[in-house]
């Protein structure tokens, strides 16, 4: 036979060492008080407050529907960048919406039946609400907490679920939003201190 030949296994130099075999090791985290635990605690530790506020505990059935968001988006403290602005912003349309149809109550009387303010208010606000999503990433990722905003808003509003010193329409949806945006914040602490008492640990394994 001609030409190269292939090494015999006795070729091999003696102190050849064999490959090295590449080990990893996974770290894993593990909960030191089960998740389903943490819910039922989490709910307990806030569900007073609800008998506290009495009438204006619409609030924090917003709070509940925020944890849940937090939960949707991903349980951890990152998730409240696109939380918070989104849920906010949503606010913000509804504070939008509920000052039209305040001044459409008061300069256009009569222009629509009882109440039809609020058609046109909503109409408008909602239509600008959904054109700008398409300009801030936020709002896409986070179009969940961002109607929300909205629907909490109109929620608090509608229920009544705020303090009324006074009478004048356009401070009424300053306080509504205010209380809303405060069901939303706890929402958020209410994600975050779900999962910080499952005190999750790191465990090592092959």
């Amino acid at each position: 036979m001609t030409g190269a030949s292939m090494p015999l296994e006795g070729d091999r130099p003696r102190d050849a060492s064999p490959p090295a075999t590449a080990t990893t090791t996974e770290v894993k985290t593990r909960d030191t008080i089960p998740f389903w635990m943490a819910v039922a605690l989490t709910t307990v530790i806030f569900l007073p407050l609800a008998y506290y506020f009495g009438k204006y505990s619409v609030p924090e059935w917003v709070g509940f529907i925020v944890w849940a968001e937090y939960f949707t988006l991903g349980p951890k403290l990152g998730s409240l960048k696109t939380i918070i602005p989104a849920f906010t912003s949503g606010v913000f349309w509804g504070v939008v919406i509920g000052l039209i149809a305040a001044v459409l109550a008061q300069y256009v009387p009569g222009i629509v039946p009882s109440g039809g303010q609020w058609y046109i208010a909503l109409f408008v606000g909602v239509c600008l609400m959904v054109f700008v999503m398409k300009y801030f990433k936020v709002f896409n990722v986070g179009s969940l907490p961002y109607f929300n905003g909205l629907t909490a808003f109109l929620a608090v509003y509608f229920v009544g679920a705020f303090p009324t010193p006074s009478t004048n329409a356009y401070v009424l949806v300053l306080i509504a939003s205010a209380y809303a945006l405060a069901g939303g914040y706890m929402g958020s602490v209410m994600g975050w201190f779900n999962v910080t008492i499952t005190f999750p640990r790191r465990i090592r394994g092959r």
